[in-house]
């Protein structure tokens, strides 16, 4: 049977019958319930931050490109780019699995076919219509294929396509609406080119902190990246350490399934660089600087504060920097929502309690990805008091970012 949904914000040319997402469904109706809950939640009058969507960066790769200093790289990449859309990236083939088979399209399935506003880029019309939507305030975006960018063959292409990306987001996208923010991606392969990355983009009130994404093989902890982790601290703005998927790794290769893939090596890549970043003192070093550990859920962080704290209490010497427990460091970093593992309810109500999470939990939404959480994920939890919904959803982040 099919029904008519309502746009849920801003016009339509006409109501269209919902019977499954496709790839031209327009946003304002694949969000048709999240725009109820806003009523449903009394979320009117809530501010709102989400601190982990999504937009896709190929489908302006040509005008990206353009931004890459080296004059031979940039030609050949845009050369590269008419025959095979997405030049010089260098793509996980598991991915793929993302859109199950075409039953639900990934972010990059996405179509914008009618109603852009006058004077609106295609990529913002897109994002505002999720804001509006959902009743997000501020609203942080990242790229989506780039979050592989650890895994390139090649670092000189990591550290061109960071920054042509970065300064074309900066020209184009961050200019558009003020309700759009980011937290810019740090070429980490090479820790001059992130201090100035940093120098370059730090005093635009658009980019509210620094972004490394986690599926990559360098330490965290390595001495040459002392200067840039002091610089960050500098700003007053946070570091961040994206997660995302690996079938590259010498324990995911074992996996066979993109949802075993997708359940542990979203996790277990933040697992990693966090144990890095406690044991080796950089909380110590660095106590103005504020980190914050995105979309891998919630459910790793207590069973890694116990294991590394039973290893700690017998094997201190390995940890010298360190002058409380590794799980004390753990509840003053920050932690995104989603995807916010809510099947045990009793489960869930003891993480967020073990990590003070009313006041270090920001919402995060994954839109426009297949297992996106609206903010009703959190206005829903029955244990949470008012304040605390109200600091997850927005006021947390607000402290954090200085908004």
């Amino acid at each position: 049977m099919t029904e008519t949904v309502k746009p849920a914000a801003g016009p339509l040319a006409t109501p269209r019958p919902v019977q499954q997402i496709v790839q031209e469904t327009d946003t304002r109706e694949m969000l048709a319930n999240a725009r109820k809950d806003i009523d449903r939640y009394g979320l009117h009058d809530y501010f709102i931050v989400d601190v982990d969507a999504h937009h896709h960066e190929l489908r302006y790769w040509d005008a990206v490109l353009e931004y890459i200093d080296d004059p031979v790289m940039r030609r050949n990449a845009l050369a590269m780019n008419r025959l095979r859309p997405g030049a010089l990236m260098g793509h996980t083939p598991g991915l793929n699995y993302q859109d199950v088979a075409g039953r639900i399209p990934h972010s990059n399935s996405h179509r914008l076919i009618e109603n852009v506003a006058e004077g609106r880029s295609e990529d913002v019309e897109l994002l505002i219509r999720a804001i509006e939507s959902m009743g997000i305030d501020i609203q942080v975006i990242f790229p989506q294929p780039m979050l592989e960018i650890g895994l390139h063959p090649q670092g000189d292409v990591e550290v061109a396509l960071i920054k042509a990306y970065t300064r074309w987001l900066v020209d184009n996208t961050l200019k558009e609406d003020d309700r759009i923010k980011s937290l810019i991606p740090l070429p980490f392969v090479d820790p001059k080119a992130c201090i100035d990355m940093v120098n370059e983009h730090a005093d635009n009130p658009a980019v509210l902190g620094f972004m490394v994404t986690s599926q990559r093989h360098q330490g965290v902890q390595h001495r040459d990246y002392m200067p840039l982790y002091d610089l960050i601290q500098d700003t007053g703005k946070p570091i961040a350490f994206h997660a995302g998927p690996s079938f590259q790794d010498t324990a995911s290769r074992a996996l066979n399934k993109f949802i075993a893939i997708h359940a542990v090596t979203f996790v277990t890549c933040n697992i990693v660089h966090m144990t890095n970043w406690i044991l080796n003192g950089i909380p110590e070093r660095f106590p103005r600087l504020k980190s914050i550990w995105v979309e891998s859920g919630l459910a790793w962080i207590p069973f890694l504060m116990q294991r590394l704290d039973h290893e700690f209490l017998m094997r201190q010497s390995d940890a010298p920097l360190l002058k409380r427990l590794p799980s004390e460091y753990m509840k003053d970093c920050f932690y995104s929502t989603q995807p916010m593992e809510a099947t045990n309810l009793k489960a869930l109500e003891y993480t967020i309690d073990l990590i003070d999470g009313e006041n270090t939990l920001l919402y995060s939404s994954d839109w426009p990805h297949w297992d996106f959480d609206a903010p009703s994920s959190i206005a829903s939890l029955p244990f949470l008091s008012e304040q605390g919904k109200r600091n997850i959803l927005g006021e947390n982040a607000r402290r954090l970012f200085n908004l």
